[in-house]
């Protein structure tokens, strides 16, 4: 087997007397799409803080590529290849949609001239939002806004793609536009890991599921597998999987 695109090996944090990861291992193959789910305060937000660098864990390691990372500051790690969106996305608002991916690219890429300019269009293209791409990005809908998030992500060239709850907010339709983009970028080889509430749009993505419940992985395997296991139905789906998918659809 290849070796791991990401490894977190041991990695603990705590606030206080709240720990958010215990001693966590986790590894993602490269190409591979995980979802992530638990309940608030599970660990998940703080789980992806520490592989972007916004968080240092108290012990263990992080890898990305072979490489430990553990110390690395965010800018170099988006520059490495791991990029990342935010659960309320953060565009720059006085600049247009093309300027919020140029800037990615720019500053994470390390494109220049034309190459950058061809990248951020080709970036608009694939995530839906070429017409936009002369809008302040401070007149965006929801879903524009949530699109653009991932463009700007997309937009560093990244290997690895952390997707903070995406889907969240969305109507069912704009759901379903949503996962059409995010299983585009996965078919190009891109690594996602995508941390969601709209567990049905995991489900139709990723090939495998860990479930994070107190900082620690209470299951780990192919997502309906998941969503089956006793623990998980307790921990987060209060009895019962609420994925919002039909039998056939599931299977």
């Amino acid at each position: 087997m290849a070796s791991p695109l990401l490894h977190l090996d041991g990695v603990t944090k705590s606030f206080g007397k709240v720990t958010v990861a215990r001693e966590l291992t986790l590894s993602v193959q490269p190409g591979e799409a995980l979802g992530i789910v638990g309940p608030n305060g599970a660990g998940k937000s703080s789980l992806f803080a520490m592989i972007s660098g916004d968080l240092r864990p108290d012990s263990g390691a992080v890898w990305f590529e072979g490489r430990e990372v553990t110390a690395v500051p965010p800018h170099a790690r988006t520059r490495a290849g791991i990029g990342r969106t935010y659960q309320v996305p953060r565009p720059f608002e006085h600049l247009t949609v093309f300027e919020n991916v140029l800037v990615g690219a720019h500053q994470g890429a390390g494109l220049k001239g034309r190459q950058a300019w061809t990248h951020s269009m080709d970036v608009l293209d694939g995530t839906g939002l070429a017409d936009l791409a002369n809008t302040p990005a401070g007149r965006l809908t929801l879903l524009q806004r949530k699109r653009l998030e991932v463009a700007r992500a997309i937009g560093t060239a990244p290997r690895l793609l952390l997707l903070d709850e995406v889907a969240g907010g969305l109507t069912e339709p704009e759901v379903v536009e949503l996962v059409e983009v995010v299983k585009r970028l996965h078919t190009e080889g891109l690594g996602i890991v995508w941390i969601e509430h709209v567990v049905h749009a995991l489900v139709k993505t990723v090939g495998r599921m860990v479930c994070l419940a107190g900082g620690d992985v209470v299951a780990d395997g192919e997502p309906m597998a998941v969503l089956a296991d006793p623990k998980v139905r307790e921990l987060y789906l209060g009895g019962g999987p609420e994925t919002g998918l039909t039998d056939e659809e599931g299977s």
